[in-house]
């Protein structure tokens, strides 16, 4: 009768048990569903991280305000670079000094001579007036000089015979006699009507002219260089450890501190001149020497920044100078993503040449880069954002 009266207490409590078991699985649930819907909700408000979140738009508008370039980067031939320095040398017995041969005020007998102009041995290339300024004109005065001297020689060459002078005085006035006579005959053979002419002392070209015309001189002033056959040499000084690579030198490039400009020997129709045996004396470089047209630009006596090229290396990826941006010892560049976003990127250099430099790293085939107006890209990273309204090209 117990066992009968058991049974319905444990069933029922059996039922209970199983539906608070239910409940509070489907609570748990209820709460699991809940967070992750709550989830998704807030990840449908969060930005995903944008592949051009470091991109830098730089406009159209803006490149056509600047000069701007990008080219697309390739493979090429790259020649190895030694950097040193030297000095840009006149050829032996190539270049003469005008100078002035009287005081006064100087004009260009040819109103078209300029640096550059073609002279012969000669040819009256200044003319220097004196007639109206306050010191009188220099011609008048040494021809009086002269014509005194002269005077005063042959009357002691008459008192020296007769012995009312010395020897020794005879001799001091024949030599002021013939002083005055070349100084006298510098200045006669090249009188004209405006003045005293001054002629180029050997033919060739004008290199630089040194005066401007109306300018005050004096005697002994240079006035312009005239250069015989238009070469120069380059002189570098190359330190010992590269003796061993100096026969695989073929060219150079320099750049001069005084227009910070680089010139290329190969359009300049540079040769190798010769290469040292042994170092200088008190030195540990071995001078390497070129010839190379002289075009005006180069100035002789001109200390410079030297890039000598010699052997070949190929396949190298290679940008002009004016691609680079130093930022504390890192060289950057900016690559074209598309029509208006760049992207900067750090790169490792090698090799520079004065005009190109080899990229090691950061840069592949086919890149296309900011070769010119690098640093207007870099300012305009300074905005930070991207524009609203901006569309990538892929």
């Amino acid at each position: 009768m117990r066992t009968f009266i058991l049974l319905p207490i444990l069933i029922l409590t059996l039922g209970v048990w199983g539906c608070k078991h239910e409940h509070e699985h489907e609570h748990q649930e209820g709460h699991t569903h809940k967070a992750e819907s709550h989830s998704h909700s807030e990840n449908e408000h969060t930005t995903p991280s944008s592949p051009h979140a470091d991109e830098i738009i730089f406009t159209k508008a803006q490149a056509e305000k600047t000069d701007f370039k990008v080219e697309e980067i390739q493979p090429k031939t790259f020649q190895q670079v030694i950097k040193t320095t030297g000095q840009i040398l006149p050829a032996p017995g190539d270049e003469s000094v005008i100078v002035a041969t009287s005081n006064g005020i100087v004009s260009f007998s040819n109103k078209r001579l300029t640096e550059g102009t073609a002279v012969k041995k000669g040819e009256t290339a200044f003319t220097i007036m004196s007639r109206n300024i306050a010191e009188g004109d220099h011609y008048s005065k040494v021809k009086a000089g002269y014509e005194r001297a002269k005077a005063e020689y042959e009357r002691a060459a008459s008192l020296v015979k007769d012995k009312i002078i010395s020897q020794k005085e005879y001799e001091t006035v024949k030599l002021d006699y013939e002083n005055a006579k070349i100084a006298f005959d510098a200045v006669a053979g090249n009188r004209t009507a405006n003045g005293v002419g001054v002629p180029s002392p050997l033919q060739g070209f004008v290199k630089n002219i040194l005066v401007k015309e109306g300018e005050y001189v004096t005697v002994g002033q240079p006035l312009a260089t005239v250069s015989q056959n238009k070469r120069l040499v380059l002189r570098a000084e190359v330190s010992e450890k590269y003796y061993h690579t100096l026969q695989n030198i073929r060219s150079a490039n320099f750049k001069t501190p005084y227009d910070n400009k680089v010139y290329v020997l190969s359009e300049l129709n540079g040769r190798v001149l010769s290469f040292g045996k042994t170092a200088t004396d008190n030195s540990f470089y071995i001078p390497v020497s070129f010839e190379f047209d002289n075009k005006g630009e180069a100035m002789p006596g001109a200390f410079v920044e030297i890039f000598l090229l010699s052997g070949d290396q190929e396949n190298a990826l290679t940008l002009p100078v004016s691609a680079l941006t130093n930022e504390m010892g890192i060289f950057y560049v900016y690559i074209q993503l598309d029509e208006e976003g760049y992207r900067k990127q750090e790169v490792s250099v090698g090799g520079n040449n004065g005009k190109e430099v080899q990229i090691l790293q950061g840069i592949h085939a086919g890149d296309r880069v900011v070769t010119r107006g690098a640093y207007q890209v870099k300012m305009a990273s300074a905005s930070g954002a991207i524009p609203h309204g901006h569309s990538h090209e892929h």
